[in-house]
């Protein structure tokens, strides 16, 4: 069930100049990058671009959601990380995306790892936004 407006307790917002060949900036001012297409797809690669954007948030949400089951679960995540890929390539006239998810949990074994991984993927805000619009794999 999706929130209402009333629901929410915090808004990021950031505004885009130039597309991707240009700047994105936080309105509070603590992002401010330059956003260039990746040499992969002819640009200059100089800066950052929308995916690796989308990857470093979605990995980090992940990351809190798999904080969440975890705590739940009693499971110990010291020393885990999140891997977010997202991946662009063509979509029929236009463009679409494609993410893999990783985390290395030292902590537990292999199928606690799963598990907790599976219930994170259920809590995750970008997994609940994305689910059933793009392809996004657990590994």
């Amino acid at each position: 069930m999706p929130i209402q407006q009333s629901d929410v307790l915090y808004t990021a917002v950031a505004t885009a100049e130039n597309g991707r060949d240009g700047r994105v900036a936080t309105d509070d001012g603590r992002l401010d990058v330059v956003v260039n297409p990746p040499r992969a797809m002819g640009g200059s690669g100089a800066g950052t671009n929308p995916e690796q954007l989308f990857a470093a948030g979605y990995s980090a949400c992940f990351q809190g959601a798999l904080g969440v089951v975890a705590r739940e679960e009693g499971a110990d995540l010291t020393g885990s990380t999140v891997t977010a890929k997202v991946g662009l390539g063509k979509n029929g006239e236009g463009f679409g995306i494609i993410v893999e998810i990783s985390a290395d949990i030292p902590k537990v074994d292999r199928g606690t790892a799963r598990s907790l991984i599976e219930k994170a993927h259920q809590v995750c805000p970008y997994s609940k936004a994305t689910r059933g619009n793009i392809t996004v794999t657990l590994v």
